[in-house]
């Protein structure tokens, strides 16, 4: 007899609420039906990135021999990154901006004390992250000194950046080569306060926040989104109180930060000899996901109903333990197809929540956790997670299609977990894009779709798979795991007919 599991999830403005079936993956199929319609924008920022001063991520990695790296700019500008977070992190708070302005040969030597006691040059600062952002052509992501810094610091880094008119700050960003303001709109208020940015109560952070919030000007044409430093996963009372004792007026995101793990511990398992049951722990604690982010929400709705804070993901990805052989203060690690799995997973979830959700930062965006780009020395490979953002980037700022969803299980000796994940979107030229991914390492797995499409004509695809989870790219072999055309599904009777492959994230473009 087949088990049968029961999931009540809420679903957004088309449907009240939905039941998801799963079932075991042996020879069973995915329903799907994928509403013609939508009213909720995917906003682009759900694909944003984060830079920060931490291993090689910026010097080497965005930054080498006193120079933005091109090639690392032009394979951010393929995906489409819309939006970059930096300087931290933990080094956020520690860093004082204006170690990091003016010649760089006049800026002082500083310690990294979050990683690894290295020497911080400032030879990359304000003025290299904002040209970094315009060759990129995203929004930066400025997050703010709270730990270590003052209400006054933080009020004239931002005037430093966006005043346009006569002040002393305003004039000393013309003496160094930047006459108008830099417009910079999105503003984190600390970085992690219950931990590394200060180990605040919840109620400690959120008066501080007041204070710090009140100085942070809307200059004009430059008006600030300023984000509240969010909870810790399941922190849920972190959540109740920033709505509870914060104004809304006083905030435009609120944010959280979940890293998926192996065994529930952020640095441990290897990023390429997993096991069986380490791939199985981390799909599964990779959909824990779509459970936070549904109870942050369900708190942020009773205090803000219209939904005008944004809730901010603005730190996700894998964590596993470094590469043996590279500094372990680096946080340098491998990325393998079960990377990718994960970020196909991830981002199907912010799809899907992207009435709330409307901002999110992988970490990080080069050679540092879960990274879309490695270097070594003048080499660069692009990460199976990288092809992942390749595949998506189609849903940036598309409407977004709710979806109903009755799916197979995927077992693990006696655990199980949904095998199919999917979420879809229409464009501006009336595009509807499906993407689907399959956890399931060894079964490929039949879908049929309801798509309420009386028009659709043709579909076409490409798919993200590879033989093994294991599989990376190396800078001898930089396209093991690549995306390839997709020929397994078809249309009739309005109908969408799909085989996804094993291991797999396909995306499915129908006109």
């Amino acid at each position: 007899m087949k088990k049968l599991i029961f999931f009540i999830i809420p679903l957004f403005t088309a449907f009240v609420c939905d039941a998801q079936i799963t079932k075991d993956s042996f020879g069973e199929k995915a329903i799907i039906e994928i509403s013609a319609t939508g009213n909720i924008t995917i906003n682009r920022n759900i694909y944003g990135q984060f830079a920060e001063h931490l291993g090689r991520c910026v010097y080497d990695g965005i930054y080498r021999n006193g120079k933005i790296r091109m090639d690392v700019v032009n394979a951010f500008k393929q995906i489409k990154v819309p939006l970059l977070r930096w300087p931290g992190g933990c080094f956020a708070d520690q860093y004082h901006w204006r170690d990091g302005i003016g010649p760089q040969k006049d800026r002082p030597k500083t310690v990294n004390a979050s990683w690894g006691m290295i020497t911080e040059d400032n030879s990359f600062g304000t003025a290299e992250f904002l040209q970094l952002c315009k060759l990129i052509d995203c929004e930066p992501y400025v997050a703010g000194n709270m730990g270590t810094g003052s209400p006054q610091e933080m009020k004239d880094w931002i005037e430093y950046l966006n005043f346009g008119g006569e002040s002393q700050l305003a004039d000393l960003r013309k003496a160094n080569g930047h006459p108008e303001p830099y417009h910079v709109k999105f503003w984190g208020v600390g970085n992690e306060s219950w931990g590394c940015g200060g180990r605040m109560t919840a109620e400690d952070y959120a008066n501080k926040y007041r204070e710090f919030a009140e100085f942070c000007k809307s200059y004009p044409g430059s008006p600030l989104q300023k984000m509240v430093s969010g909870a810790n996963a399941d922190d849920y009372h972190w959540t109740e109180t920033m709505m509870r004792n914060i104004p809304l007026r006083l905030m435009q995101g609120i944010g959280v930060h979940y890293y998926t793990s192996v065994d529930g511990d952020f640095g441990k398992g290897s990023a390429t000899g997993f096991t069986d049951n380490e791939y199985f722990q981390a799909m599964k604690n990779t959909l824990f996901m779509d459970e936070l982010i549904r109870n942050h929400a369900a708190i942020m709705d009773r205090y803000d109903p219209k939904k005008q804070v944004m809730l901010a993901v603005d730190e996700w990805g894998i964590s596993l333990a470094p590469e043996p052989g590279t500094n372990p203060n680096f946080l340098y690690q491998q990325n393998s197809m079960r990377d990718a799995l994960i970020a196909a997973t991830t981002l199907n979830i912010f799809n899907n929540h992207c009435d709330r959700v409307r901002m999110a930062n992988l970490a990080q965006a080069v050679n540092v956790l879960q990274a879309l780009i490695l270097t070594k020395g003048d080499k660069m490979l692009r990460t199976p997670t990288y092809h992942v953002f390749d595949l998506y980037k189609v849903h940036q700022d598309a409407t977004w299609l709710p979806i109903k969803i009755q799916t197979p299980n995927y077992y693990y000796q006696y655990q199980s977990i949904p095998a199919v994940n999917v979420s879809a979107s229409k464009d501006a030229k009336g595009l509807i894009h499906v993407s689907l991914v399959n956890l399931d390492p060894n079964q490929s797995i039949d879908i049929s779709a309801g798509l309420g499409l009386t028009n659709a004509k043709t579909v076409t695809g490409q798919v993200l798979t590879s033989a093994r989870y294991t599989d990376i790219n190396t800078f001898e072999q930089l396209d093991k795991v690549k995306i390839m055309p997709f020929n397994g599904a078809t249309l009739s009777d309005h109908k969408l007919n799909v085989t996804l492959p094993p291991l797999s994230v396909v995306m499915l473009e129908i006109q």
